[in-house]
């Protein structure tokens, strides 16, 4: 009898296991039959990839194994980055899974899933309710098979996206760049030569030089986590060593992308989604849209929401985590959505997160004018950010109280809990946001100020009650 406790390795968002420990085919067997009895896909297709990790390809099967055993029609996708995912499951019409732990070490594995249209599947819309079932069938046996379970199609997506993409930013026209991009041995890999290079579709004006684009799951290079400022130092080099106008980072799955310019420095995810959701506004206006609508979560820099309303949008401000800013986007018909750690959504990819269309929109307005990268880049920075910073907290709650106490007792501060606790200067000087871990006791830290020794003086203050240094 499998022992697995599946509790260890459903998330808010999606799956995220150790392999052998708190994920094993057994597992993903009754996770694939439980994705079709709870979502109700019996007799209809369901799509089936995953990345690079050695553990995907026979999970991807034991998936299809469960999912056939109740009644789909599995479609295997191969080899795919996350955004592919969404593209298949939107342009397909059809629910899917991919199986990638993202950014993780080696040895995890994990399942990203998503409904027919690319609507995500979440604790709030399913995710649990799969976890229950497939723990059931873990603990008392899989329900009769259907007699004749379909055998597995195969399905190559590629050529598609590839060709979706580059009709949303067309490139050909833009000034010769050269891009120095690092997949960290992940799936971007495999889509920047698709996408942006001359492997499927006619060359662009670009000059790509590869860094780590050999897919392997064990990271020989570095983590593909280009979050944490250690695993850019590599593309910061190279950017500046190849004289490029620009690097970009993927992460291990691809749907991230980080921006470098030209002096090796990094382009904050903020300043990329007010770059964005400026070309975005103006499409959309194009196109008749009066206030066309950008989401931001609560976290980005106030320069976002400050350019959206400059340029006749409306900006709203959301929760962090996809689900929130996805339900928000379908919601509100919003056309571009940001977060501080670079995930970006587009209403014309299904309301999903795509780094490489990110990247794309970048590319453009880089190459559709002379001013290098960091010139154009600051506009979008006016401020001076803090990052997101970590405190070991046993008691995360008490804290928070501490720090309200000794940030209001001044007055002349705004506190609101939309997500965690962001305590704002009425005079607009400066903001902080202190959000607990649902899974680790920390409690995340993130401040912004119009000065740097604000900025400093404030993430100091506020750190040192945090951790009762004060």
């Amino acid at each position: 009898m499998n022992t697995i406790d599946l509790s260890a390795s459903f998330k808010a968002y999606d799956v995220r296991g150790i392999v052998g420990e708190t994920i094993d085919e057994n597992a993903v067997r009754a996770i694939g039959a439980a994705f079709v009895d709870v979502l109700g896909l019996d007799g209809q297709p369901v799509l089936i990839g995953g990345d690079m990790r050695p553990s995907s390809v026979p999970f991807a099967q034991a998936f299809a194994d469960g999912a056939a055993s109740r009644g789909a029609r599995p479609q295997m996708l191969g080899l795919i980055s996350t955004d592919e995912l969404y593209y298949a499951c939107g342009s397909k019409g059809a629910a899917g899974v991919t199986f990638t732990a993202s950014h993780n070490p080696a040895q995890y594995n994990g399942i990203k899933m998503a409904k027919a249209g690319a609507t995500p599947v979440s604790s709030d819309t399913g995710l649990f309710e799969i976890r229950d079932v497939a723990q059931r069938y873990l603990e008392q046996g899989m329900p009769a098979s259907v007699d004749s379970p379909a055998a597995p199609e195969s399905l190559d997506v590629l050529r598609d996206y590839s060709e979706y993409l580059r009709s949303l930013v067309d490139l050909s026209g833009i000034r010769p760049l050269k891009v120095v991009v690092d997949a960290g041995n992940g799936m971007g890999g495999m889509t920047t030569p698709a996408v942006l290079g001359n492997q499927l579709l006619p060359g662009l004006p670009l000059d790509i030089v590869p860094l780590y684009f050999e897919l392997d799951g064990s990271f020989p290079n570095h983590p593909a986590n280009p979050l944490e400022p250690a695993n850019l130092v590599d593309l910061q080099r190279a950017v500046v060593e190849h004289g490029a106008d620009l690097g970009l980072a993927f992460d291990g799955d691809a749907d991230r992308c980080f921006v470098v310019d030209e002096r090796g420095d990094a382009v904050t995810p903020s300043a990329i989604t007010a770059l964005v959701a400026r070309r975005e506004i103006a499409r959309a206006q194009a196109g008749g849209e009066a206030h066309p609508v950008i989401i931001h979560n609560l976290i980005t820099s106030r320069a976002v929401p400050e350019l959206v309303e400059r340029e006749g949008g409306r900006a709203i401000r959301t929760r962090v985590g996809h689900s929130f800013i996805k339900a928000v986007m379908a919601e509100e018909g919003g056309v571009f959505g940001g977060e501080h750690s670079a995930h970006y959504y587009f209403r014309d990819f299904y309301n999903a997160d795509t780094g490489m269309l990110a990247a794309m929109h970048v590319l453009a307005a880089l190459g559709g004018q002379d001013l290098v990268l960091s010139e154009l880049a600051a506009e979008y920075e006016p401020y001076f950010s803090s990052g997101e910073i970590n405190s070991e907290v046993t008691d995360k709650e008490a804290a928070v109280e501490r720090v309200v106490a000794a940030v209001t007792a001044a007055g002349g501060v705004t506190v609101d809990s939309l997500d965690g606790t962001t305590i704002s200067a009425d005079n607009g000087e400066w903001w902080f946001n202190l959000r607990p871990s649902n899974t680790e006791p920390f409690l995340r830290y993130n401040s912004e100020a119009k000065d740097q020794d604000t900025m400093e003086e404030l993430r100091d203050t506020v750190l040192a009650v945090v951790r009762g240094q004060a």
